[in-house]
């Protein structure tokens, strides 16, 4: 005879602790911390929303098959999304409340992902294309060219944007001082068009909301650092008023995957871009190169 199953109030009444044991035991970063935090709300507005009472298989291969088909998402966040439910899973066992034994979580299968050719990399043209959509008669329109630029030029991720800081930025130097995964730091040399193109951003600056007492370089038209979510969706927007079409998802790390691609195509050294991209190992970097 199985063990009952664990109910919402008592699976979701740990949540703080456990976000509290992250951040000071793991040391994991507060980026992570939110994306814990928003895959734990989001399961519990899944359950409530059906008036599911409590946590079990069938009601987390639901949450998985909801994910994967209602909101579209990838193979890759759908076991981001898993993985921090048996992390939380994990913890709620170690902190013993009654029935935590019976949580299905680690029963769950991964969906199987990967790359036939690599990520999917946009060609140069159609980088050209995405933009030259950017309107940059505006304050808000410099910034995005800025934000995308540094995506696409030295192949960041939106989570380490998020974190730029106005000291991070050396244009004197032509460096760019960047937190990536792991909090380990990189320092990354602009060419090109970026010193410019951040020169230019950095002079609408002070026309943003709290430009004078916040550190981070990218602001939101609120003056709040600009967000994570508000980068993704502005580039949605850019991709729909733009003439670029293609057959397969384009998101700002397909920015990151056309960077690596780009430089692969050029004869750069693995070890040069796992160095750009701030991967721990070579296996990283080999998934965003693919032949041309």
């Amino acid at each position: 005879m199985g063990c009952p199953a664990l109910s919402l109030d008592t699976f979701f009444s740990h949540v703080d602790p456990f976000m509290e044991y992250r951040k000071t035991v793991y040391e994991v970063s507060d980026q992570t911390i939110r994306s814990n935090r928003t895959d734990l709300s989001l399961f519990e507005r899944f359950l409530e929303k059906r008036n599911i009472r409590t946590i079990t298989g069938p009601a987390v291969m639901n949450f998985q098959a909801w994910l994967k088909t209602e909101r579209d998402n990838s193979g890759a966040s759908v076991n981001r999304k898993i993985y921090t439910l048996r992390s939380y899973g994990k913890y709620l066992r170690l902190a013993d409340p009654e029935k935590a034994e019976a949580l299905p979580f680690q029963d769950v299968l991964k969906i199987r992902i990967g790359y036939r050719d690599g990520p999917h990399a946009l060609s140069t043209g159609q980088i050209k294309c995405v933009f030259e959509a950017i309107d940059r008669t505006t304050c808000l329109g410099i910034r995005d060219y800025a934000v995308y630029g540094l995506m696409y030029g030295l192949g960041l991720r939106v989570g380490e944007i998020y974190a730029l800081n106005l000291q991070s930025l050396d244009l004197e130097e032509k460096t760019l001082t960047v937190v990536g995964k792991g909090k380990r730091q990189r320092t990354l040399h602009l060419s090109g068009q970026l010193p410019q193109i951040l020169s230019e951003y950095l002079a609408v600056r002070p026309h943003f909301m709290n430009s004078k007492t916040s550190d981070a370089l990218f602001l939101s038209k609120k003056g709040n650092r600009l967000s994570i979510r508000t980068m993704e969706d502005n580039f949605k927007k850019l991709l729909n008023r733009s003439s670029m079409r293609v057959w397969f998802r384009v998101s700002c790390h397909t920015l990151r995957h056309s960077f690596a691609s780009h430089l692969n195509d050029q004869g750069v050294d693995i070890m040069v871009l796992q160095s750009l991209l701030g991967h721990s190992t070579t296996k990283s970097t080999q998934i965003y190169i693919h032949p041309s």
